[in-house]
């Protein structure tokens, strides 16, 4: 079982600077069953990016975690959700070099926002790496998303939260998205957790595109594994509750939806009486082996 998209469990995520902590993190998703495991790392402050890119990879060569997945911070300040919109900003070429250096050819993917200048040219760049593009946290229209699939985007991170809903009018990008998965150019997250999408929801997309295109993903966050409580991620006051991990907002408030609470295998689980076990083998096993390469 891969786990693509995984910021944490036990109270730390995977952009905190204590690897004894982010140890015991994955070591949490390990014991639930994760076969390989991948470290998301929300969006950080331009001092903080690349050292903490360079702590992972140690702790790739570790066997820790198999993998680096950087959420941002190339993301739409619109759709940021739990990320901290101060650190949003456009991918610069100085940036996305010293990020691949960083990670030693363990940085495995990159989340950004097609809209944001320069993004094409950062999409090329990974790409020619051997980093997966995933779109995500955008804004973007049809055109936009279309012309980043051209460039070599070849994923989408959680499709329908962080990006417009589908309008008949105004589209977004989810039915260009839709329709590239169902064409085998793009594969496409889900969270499955009972929170973030309806059922409902993910049996449509599976019945439009098949699960050959469909990543399940955990999008754990910091929370995981310790039940109600306050937390952080990023930087960012979170707080969960009934099992809903939310941002704090600074009334003291409810905001987005900040991460799951989930580990993958718990998920797959609650997913194989709709869908069938052989259905969640795919997504959860084979497809994700193949977004990798």
């Amino acid at each position: 079982m891969i786990d693509l998209h995984c910021h944490g469990a036990l109270g730390v995520t995977f952009d905190h600077p204590d690897p004894d902590g982010i140890r015991r993190a994955a070591g949490f998703h390990r014991e639930a069953g994760v076969d390989r495991l991948f470290a998301s790392v929300v969006s950080l402050p331009a001092d903080r990016l690349a050292p903490q890119v360079s702590l992972l990879a140690g702790l790739v060569d570790e066997g820790v975690v198999d993998g680096i997945h950087l959420e941002g911070p190339w993301l739409a300040p619109g759709r940021c959700g739990a990320h901290d919109a101060t650190t949003l900003r456009d991918p610069s070429p100085a940036e996305v070099d010293a990020v691949l250096e960083a990670g030693r050819g363990h940085l495995r993917m990159v989340t950004l926002a097609p809209e944001r200048p320069g993004a094409f040219e950062a999409i090329r760049r990974f790409v020619d790496a051997g980093v997966v593009v995933a779109l995500g946290h955008t804004d973007a229209g049809p055109d936009d998303v279309r012309a980043a699939i051209d460039a070599g985007a070849t994923h989408v991170t959680h499709l329908f939260n962080a990006m417009p809903p589908w309008r008949h009018r105004d589209p977004g990008p989810v039915p260009v998205l839709l329709a590239a998965a169902a064409r085998g150019e793009v594969t496409l997250e889900l969270i499955a957790d009972g929170v973030h999408l309806a059922d409902e929801t993910v049996m449509a997309v599976l019945d439009l595109v098949g699960p050959d295109a469909i990543v399940l993903v955990s999008d754990a966050a910091g929370g995981t594994g310790l039940g109600d409580g306050e937390h952080t991620l990023g930087g960012v006051r979170t707080r969960v509750r009934d099992g809903v991990s939310r941002v704090v907002r600074p009334d003291g408030a409810d905001g987005p939806i900040a991460g799951g609470c989930r580990a993958l295998p718990q998920i797959a689980a609650r997913l194989e009486p709709l869908l069938g076990a052989e259905v969640v083998r795919v997504m959860s096993v084979a497809t994700p082996a193949r977004v990798l390469g």
